[in-house]
């Protein structure tokens, strides 16, 4: 473990949510295994967190601030160590998305990150060259924490675009591909999700150039992320981008299966899966 003076509260979001729970944690006289105890988190959970090797979730955060008597000193930060891990360029779309009331996308490689699994996000993830374990885990706790919006007593309405395609691209194991199908099934039978499937037989090309998302919110203008090889992504809220994209996802969606026949579809490829 480093040691304490070695931790720099200016590096990152990270390190000044560690130094502020450590500081926190002191001033109270309490000791790891004492605050361990009081959050129902391991010893070692918090010492990597104190020492900036690992990014808390917004659970742990909460629990610590409560622990602890912070005042919200500890939630305060979260939205920070949050979009740590994010690509700069991502960053404003994590507000967007937390903000929004309605949101459409179009995913032609793989399940769209809100309604993706643990075990499936983590494989995918997987596959960034020269990434590490460590970066891998703090990716996919925020993409975790993403979903949260989902949860909310009234949840963003959410309409989901995906080519029949990524139901059958192995994704980690026939396990995991399992796990993740059954996710959208899930999603599909809440009142605010809707999925429907562009099928092969549709021999559509519209949305081949890349996946994206559109996302509305009262008084501001739509916005729009846009995805493409790693370092080319972006996010606009210019008019004529969005416009543009729209009108693709409309004729994307206009080509799509209704929504109970896309849930059979799913629930078809699953059984393959499961086999």
């Amino acid at each position: 473990m480093p040691k304490e003076s070695e931790l720099c509260p200016a590096d990152s979001p990270t390190a000044l949510f560690g130094f502020e729970l450590r500081r926190h944690r002191k001033a109270r006289g309490w000791s790891q295994i004492r605050l361990s105890k009081a959050v129902s988190y391991s010893v070692g959970t918090i010492s990597m967190i104190e020492t900036a090797r690992r990014s808390p979730t917004e659970e742990f955060a909460r629990h610590c601030d409560e622990a602890l008597e912070a005042e919200g000193a500890l939630m305060r930060l979260w939205p920070m160590v949050s979009h740590a891990s994010a690509p700069p360029w991502f960053r404003p779309w994590l507000d967007v998305e937390a903000t929004a009331e309605a949101i459409r996308s179009w995913e032609p490689l793989v399940v769209p990150g809100l309604l993706q699994t643990e075990d499936y996000a983590r494989a995918v993830l997987s596959g960034e060259v020269g990434v590490t374990s460590e970066q891998i885990e703090e990716h996919v706790i925020a993409r975790m924490e993403r979903q949260s919006i989902l949860r909310r007593p009234k949840p963003p309405l959410l309409w989901v675009v995906i080519d029949e395609a990524v139901l059958h691209r192995p994704i980690g194991s026939p396990e995991i591909m399992s796990a993740q199908l059954t996710r959208l099934l899930e999603a599909g039978r809440t009142p605010r999700t809707t999925i429907q499937i562009l099928p092969f037989t549709a021999y559509s090309t519209t949305g081949l150039a890349g996946g994206f998302a559109i996302a509305q919110a009262h008084g501001v203008f739509d916005t729009a992320y846009v995805e493409s090889a790693g370092v080319m992504s972006r996010v606009t809220e210019r008019p004529e981008d969005v416009s543009v994209l729209t009108y693709r996802y409309e004729g994307i969606r206009s080509e799509a299966l209704p929504q109970r026949e896309s849930l059979e579809v799913i629930k078809e490829t699953l059984q393959r899966w499961t086999s």
